[in-house]
């Protein structure tokens, strides 16, 4: 699996990095804005998604992007869930700040959909009501 990691906040995005990493997954990224995320989305699988990136509030609208146009699987992480409340291109959000346990539980929750798996929500997932 070919996880997108979109954070402008570098040592996030680089900490982040670093734990799918060592858990054997594929990374893209980080990177910090719509613009290039939408470039480095066509070959991702799922997407890790900052609700404020570099270019503004721009991760909603990427998510629909990522998830319509390329079918991949978006998690947002945020500090500010309740903007993306109702959003139904996510399977959820991790609410920041977000430890390595958290992220490889929610990580592992989007693998298994993807493959049609049964799987139930880690509990540090925050469901978002479509």
């Amino acid at each position: 699996m070919r996880i997108l990691v979109v954070e402008d906040e570098v040592l996030i995005a680089l900490d982040v990095e670093s734990v799918l990493r060592s858990a054997g997954y594929d990374v893209a990224g980080p990177v910090g804005n719509s613009e290039d995320a939408t470039e480095l989305g066509i070959g991702a699988d799922i997407a890790l998604v900052d609700v404020h990136l570099s270019d503004g509030q721009t991760g909603p609208s990427l998510a629909g992007y990522l998830s319509q146009a390329h079918g991949v699987t978006v998690i947002f992480a945020t500090a500010n869930p309740e903007i993306v409340a109702a959003d139904p291109h996510a399977i959820g959000a991790l609410v920041k700040p977000v430890f390595a346990t958290d992220l490889l539980s929610t990580i592992e929750y989007a693998v298994a959909l993807r493959r049609g798996e049964p799987a139930s929500a880690p509990p540090c997932l925050k469901r978002l009501q479509a």
